[in-house]
């Protein structure tokens, strides 16, 4: 897979709950003007776990068709469920995506030898013309695949060549560089950790799977290839700039409720897609069982908006542009956020 920077992009809604195949189309095209790498279609951000696998198609196949000769098309096809994720796959690799993302098995708690052998293995050797990209998020999953199958899975299989690395765990990553080699590519999955995980020497990561890319594609896209560049000074500015995005990826709060204090947790895509609303641009709620942040974690993204526009506007300013909004006219807009979030 090509380096860069990728968009694991949002599934836009109608506050019905259906999708709203005008604004994925308007989302798609903001990204390809921005320059973005590629596009991730059906992710984690993308709410795929809350899609019928007839819906999970048809989003990949309008991505797949309107990227064709732009960008990359990467599709999610994984799965708790092997038979699943080879069918998805399938279906994916006939719509011409240039490779798939599968994620670990959530739940079932497959041990890391079950996981390449009774998943990604099985997956590879069906469709061995297409990339197949593990994504190692145990926080997510309760499981991982360690970077010791990741290599055995890499030297069996040539179709695997690249990884999305997410469990923020530096050792980790240095390990699955030190085993899989030069030529293997490691994509940041998470906004924070960029910068460090492709400027660490030990790494080397060469592009991110990304979620703020969503709203500032251009200047993710930007530091991306700075740092590819070994221009990591220029990187780091940009960093600093999208910082209060960059740390929003998922919102803590804490609430009080009838019985005591708790901790609200309100994870990717709600942020997202809460700051996407505010914005303007085409987003919707998210489906159920997410819902919305509480009026802490609104006021959270609503200031990072707020100073990310004071201290350095043009980050929002293609948006602006692109959507034909008023961005400071939006970020005040109360009687609007009104509706963007609730409380115990």
């Amino acid at each position: 897979m090509e380096q860069g920077c990728y968009t694991a992009l949002i599934t836009p809604f109608t506050p019905a709950g259906d999708l709203d195949r005008d604004g994925l189309s308007g989302l798609i095209n903001f990204q390809i003007e921005n320059r973005i790498t590629g596009i991730l279609a059906t992710g984690t951000t993308g709410e795929s776990p809350t899609f019928k696998w007839e819906e999970h198609n048809l989003v990949i196949d309008l991505i797949a068709k309107q990227t064709r000769g732009k960008c990359t098309c990467i599709a999610g096809t994984g799965s708790n469920n092997t038979a699943e994720a080879i069918t998805g796959t399938s279906h994916a690799a006939k719509q011409g995506v240039d490779g798939v993302l599968l994620v670990d098995p959530y739940y079932n708690g497959p041990s890391s030898l079950e996981i390449r052998r009774e998943y990604y293995e099985a997956v590879a050797r069906e469709t061995p013309g297409l990339d197949i990209i593990p994504y190692i998020i145990p926080g997510r999953t309760g499981a991982q695949m360690l970077p010791q199958d990741l290599a055995i899975l890499a030297d069996n299989h040539a179709n695997v060549t690249s990884v999305k690395e997410a469990t923020g765990n530096i050792d980790n990553m240095k390990l699955t560089r030190k085993l899989c080699g030069d030529g293997f590519n490691i994509f940041s999955g998470d906004d924070a950790l960029v910068c460090q995980v492709m400027a660490d020497g030990q790494i080397r990561a060469c592009g991110a799977i990304s979620v703020m890319s969503n709203i500032a594609p251009a200047f993710m896209t930007q530091m991306v290839e700075l740092l590819n560049q070994g221009k990591t000074q220029e990187a780091l500015a940009i960093e600093t700039a999208l910082s209060p995005l960059l740390n929003l990826v998922v919102i803590t709060t804490e609430e009080e409720s009838k019985y005591g204090p708790v901790k609200c947790r309100a994870r990717n895509p709600l942020p997202l897609k809460t700051m996407m609303q505010i914005l303007g641009m085409p987003s919707g709620p998210c489906r159920q069982p997410l819902g919305k942040m509480t009026q802490k974690g609104f006021d959270m993204a609503l200031s990072a908006l707020k100073k990310v526009q004071a201290d350095n506007p043009e980050i929002l300013a293609p948006v602006a542009s692109f959507f034909n909004l008023d961005i400071d006219a939006r970020l005040n807009d109360t009687s609007a956020h009104k509706a963007l979030w609730y409380n115990y």
